[in-house]
């Protein structure tokens, strides 16, 4: 016995402070890892393929809109199929 509390109660308490920590470090932690998955989810990434419409495909819709004709798609068309081509090919080395 210690001031009048037996050794038993001192360990009851101690056990309880420490759970006590644990369940709130955890709180804490679940918190700080939602709050970073949330933020991660809501931020665009750039440099991403999939991110959007590749150029083509903005071509072809704005041909199936109707804000470009007939000559203007083909002329762009073959425009960027040759950027494509271009960027697919590796240069040739001059010698």
């Amino acid at each position: 016995m210690m001031w009048g509390y037996p050794t038993t109660n001192w360990w009851g308490m101690g056990l309880f402070m420490l759970l006590n920590a644990v369940v709130w470090i955890a709180i804490v932690g679940l918190l700080v890892w939602a709050l970073t998955r949330w933020l991660s989810s809501r931020t665009p990434t750039t440099g991403n393929p999939s991110a959007g419409p590749s150029a083509m495909e903005i071509l072809r819709m704005r041909y199936a809109r109707g804000e470009i004709d007939a000559d203007t798609f083909e002329r762009m068309r073959s425009q960027l199929e040759g950027t494509e081509s271009e960027i697919r090919q590796p240069p040739i080395p001059v010698q």
